[in-house]
Parts: structure tokens; sequence; C-alpha cells
């Protein structure tokens, strides 16, 4: 059998409309030089080898491409540079070993690693164009850290000042929602910091974020909260902040963990189970759940084009306090095309809160079935989906807390996924399931016998 090698050693272009570069299995594809390789619009499948030596790998174009494949993908820089608030987006873990440049838009990670080893770095992340992962995934980083004095591994922007010596160091960053005890809603950041010497350092923290990754909260009150391989949260407070610069500063750290930020008040009063979102004509039909409501006011419907600017388009009274599910609804009868929903809910102290945000992409390709229900073991889906993408599928018991979490690829075409839920004990829950880069969402009650 003869195996496919080629090499590239001068300037390409790839110009296809929702393309796909694929290199399929027993291929290989060796880039030799410092050449730029510019993919428009254009995916990235490593189904064989591929070595990109010291080059540049560019993603450009007006419409989001993905990296996938079931073998590593590994750059020495990749340059995202997308027009038209578009994505890159991970369908499998990547590696860098000396940048990822923003140029324009964004590098979703939806829920897998991009590695940066311990020569990579991010550079130029700017409010335009920047790392996101709302459905989870980390940036990593290892790093000698030995009395640091503001340093800024990587370019994470989490700045570290000890007198100490935290010896190997590995950092990692992810852009998903917090919960547990204390926490909250909180920003769309967070970090992990894993020293070697990890007692009695004592340092001191500088946690950067961007605008985007607010939440909706307010920015003067932010304070640092961290978590240490627990479910409860403790508030740290601050030494120092400036929401001009965008950081929050706290000093005499002693024992690193996980760190992010939200507000002193920050006591979620009610706890959203599901948000969907669904065309009826030319309707869109908002749903959600509540599994408590406490001290609330009024719920406020916002929509956005771009994830940055939001309108209202209407409200809802709230249930003010209950300890038990509620559902409510609202139709946007004068909607927009692949517009974004949230949903505001206004506390009587005055604060407000944040859902998750859903888009209303009317895929009609995409089908969603579930059996059996009720069940006794496992439940079963079947998806027929129009683009190939990452699968999140949630379990949540009555009170709102995730019992479940389990990710999937799925294929164009037909998929078939199940879901083991044997350990669960009887009684009522809620599934959802998203995809297609959190563009499709289904959700469901199913029972447990």
């Amino acid at each position: 059998m003869k195996r496919m090698v080629l090499v590239v050693s001068t300037f390409l272009i790839v110009h296809a409309i929702s393309a796909q570069l694929e290199i399929s299995s027993g291929a290989q594809v060796f880039i030799v030089g410092s050449v730029r390789i510019t993919l428009q619009n254009t995916s990235l499948t490593n189904n064989g080898s591929f070595t990109a030596g010291s080059s540049i790998i560019s993603f450009t174009g007006n419409a989001s491409s993905s990296i996938s494949g079931n073998k590593p993908v590994a750059f020495a820089e990749l340059e995202i540079n997308k027009t038209n608030n578009t994505s890159v987006i991970l369908q499998r873990a990547v590696s860098v070993t000396k940048r990822v440049l923003f140029s324009s838009g964004f590098l979703n990670l939806n829920g897998f690693n991009t590695d940066l080893g311990t020569t990579g770095r991010l550079d130029s992340e700017k409010e335009s164009s920047r790392v996101t992962g709302v459905n989870g995934g980390e940036v990593l980083f290892r790093a000698a850290l030995n009395a640091p004095i503001a340093a800024n591994p990587a370019n994470l922007g989490l700045f570290i000042t000890s007198a100490q010596n935290l010896g190997n160091v590995i950092i990692k960053r992810g852009h998903q929602l917090q919960s547990g005890n204390g926490a909250g809603s909180t920003i769309l950041r967070y970090y992990d910091i894993m020293p070697i010497n990890n007692t009695r350092l004592p340092a001191t923290f500088r946690f950067n974020y961007l605008d985007g990754e607010l939440n909706g909260l307010t920015e003067s009150a932010l304070v640092l909260l961290e978590r240490q391989n627990t479910a409860n949260w403790t508030s740290l407070g601050f030494t120092s902040k400036d929401a001009a610069v965008n950081f929050v500063e706290k000093t005499n750290i002693n024992s690193p963990g996980r760190f992010t930020l939200s507000v002193v008040s920050n006591v979620a009063p009610v706890t959203l189970v599901l948000l969907d979102t669904k065309w009826q004509e030319n309707n869109v039909l908002l749903s959600w759940k509540t599994a408590q409501e406490q001290r609330n006011n009024y719920f406020h419907i916002e929509r956005s084009i771009d994830r940055s600017h939001w309108i209202g388009i209407g409200t809802q009274t709230a249930a003010n306090n209950s300890a038990f599910e509620y559902e409510h609804s609202f139709t946007d009868t004068h909607p927009v095309q692949n517009a974004f929903y949230r949903i505001a809910e206004y506390r009587l102290d005055s604060n407000v809160y944040y859902s998750n945000v859903m888009n209303s992409s009317k895929a009609a390709t995409d089908l969603f079935s579930l059996w059996p229900n009720p069940f006794q073991d496992r439940v079963f889906i079947k998806i027929i989906a129009g683009n190939s993408s990452q699968a999140l599928i949630k379990v949540f018991d009555s009170k709102g807390a995730v019992v479940k979490v389990q990710q999937a690829i799925l294929v164009q075409g037909n998929n078939q996924l199940h879901v083991d839920l044997e350990a669960l004990a009887n009684g009522v829950y809620h599934l959802s399931v998203e995809w297609n880069n959190g563009q499709m969402k289904k959700s469901m009650q199913i029972i447990k016998q």
C-alpha cells in the first residue's frame, strides 16, 4: 500500500466557501520552512499525520471554521483572523508551541483544550478577538516561577508576584460559568493555579478580564473568589482593582486553587434550570424553567445580534418567593434571524442576574428524539444533525443541580448516543442537549423507575 505524502514549502492559499481540508488516514502533510498557510472559510480535519513545522496556519474568512479529526493537531503559530464575529471552533484538543495570534474573531474551545506547553503564548487578545469557551475547555501552560515579579505566564492574563519559589506551575484558564456554594453567578473566566510549592507563599494575584466576559455583573463590585478541591467558594475580597484597566488584585494568597470573579452580594436567588428557543411559524418562543425563585421581582427578556449589545423586548412576572419549579415563556413576535437571547432576572434589592445565552437559528435539518422514557438504567438519543459539531449533554435533578455531564461528537446526518444513568436514584430529572456551537438545544423531562 502506498502512502500519500504532501510537502508544503511555498505560500498556499485555499479559497473555498464552507470547505474542509481533510488529511485522510495514511496521508502525511509536512510543512517545511516559515510559510503561511491560509485557510479561508475552511475547516481542518486531521485523520492522518500533520507536521506544521515553523509555519503560520491562518484561519480567515467571514464564516466559522473548525479543527477536528482523530489524530493530534499541533501548530507552531495559529492565527485567528475571522470577520463577522465568527470563530474557529475546536472539535478536538490542539497544541501550540509558539503563539496563538488574535487578529480578528474568536477561538471557541467548545469543550476542548489548547495546550501551550512551556513555550507558547496568547498574543493580541482583545474584546473583538479572544478565547471563548462557555461549553468548557481550557488553555494550558507550564512554567517555572521562582520569586516571580508580575509574571504573566503565556500572556494568560494572570499576573503573579511572590517572594517565594513556586517551582513548576501548571496554569489553566477557562471560560465556563462557575457554580457551587457561594459562587452565585460569575464572570466567564477562571484560573487554576497548581504549583509544586502551594503553601505559605504568600503570593499576589492580579486577575485580568475582558468586558465581554462580565456576564452582566456590575464591574465595580467585582471581588476574587477561591475554591480549593471542594464545591464551596470563598470570597477573598480585593486589595485593589480598576474597572477601566479590567483587573482585580489580591495580596497574601497562601494556597492557590481555582479563582474567578463575582460580586459580594451575588448569591443566586433564582436557579435557572433550562432555557430554550424555538421557531413557531414567524415567531420565536422562549421558554425557561426555574428550580427556585427567592426575592426576585421580574424577568426581562433581552435580544442581541452580536452578543455584545442587548435590547429589551419584554418582561415576565416572577414568582417572588418559591421553593418549587416554575415554567415561564415569552414569544418574540418580531424576531431577527440568528439572533441571541438571554433572560435578566431583577431582584427586589435591585441586583440583576443573567441566564445563559441561546441562539434562534432556524436549523430545520436538525431532528431530535429520546427513548425510553420512563427508563431504568439508560436513555438513547437520536440526533439528525445538519452539521458536524460537539454535543453537550446535561442531566439536572429536581433542585436544578447537575448530576450528569457527557460530551459527544456529532457527524452530519444520523447520530445515536446513549447516556448511562444507572447510578441515579428513581425520580424525575431534566435532560438538555446542546450542539451546533450552541445554536441547537433540546430539553425534556425524564423519569427513572
